[in-house]
């Protein structure tokens, strides 16, 4: 949002409500949950999500081969994600919502595809996501399911952190 001066609108504890400090990484998420979430509501295609997305305002900031690497790669593992986080949920996937459930693949897909990435980073910006577009206490359960899941998928890793 601006004011009439083009000037970013704060939000509550003084964020800019614009984003204008996203990396080009974190709007490729975004826009990647964006498509996961047309998907999920109204079963459009892969193609049909990336023609529509890629025309969002903002779109050319942000990482176009991630975004592409994020959505092509949770729609065809899609299964096999639901799969492996489904032990961690308290009740079905399919019962989680649209949101909450494309974050969780999204950071799945993540924690899985791209090891060259931190996994406490990939957490927290999936939490970011579930803060920004979630329901109210979503990203404590998105925290949650994914701390499990990244001991499974990066035990070497999460033990490593652990023993600091």
């Amino acid at each position: 949002m601006t004011d009439s001066t083009q000037k970013p609108v704060k939000k509550a504890g003084g964020k800019p409500a614009s984003g204008a400090s996203k990396s080009p990484r974190r709007r490729a998420r975004e826009f990647a949950l964006q498509g996961l979430y047309q998907w999920r509501i109204g079963g459009a295609d892969e193609a049909a999500i990336e023609a529509h997305v890629q025309e969002i305002a903002g779109f050319d900031k942000a990482d176009r081969n991630f975004y592409q690497a994020l959505l092509r790669g949770v729609l065809k593992q899609r299964v096999d994600l639901a799969e492996a986080i489904a032990p961690y949920l308290d009740r079905k996937f399919d019962e989680l919502s649209p949101i909450e459930a494309s974050i969780l693949l999204l950071g799945g897909y993540e924690l899985q595809a791209h090891p060259e990435t931190p996994y406490r980073v990939i957490i927290n910006e999936a939490i970011e996501l579930a803060k920004s577009y979630g329901g109210t206490d979503g990203h404590k359960y998105v925290n949650g399911v994914l701390d499990k899941l990244a001991a499974k998928l990066r035990p070497v890793e999460v033990e490593a952190r652990n023993k600091r």
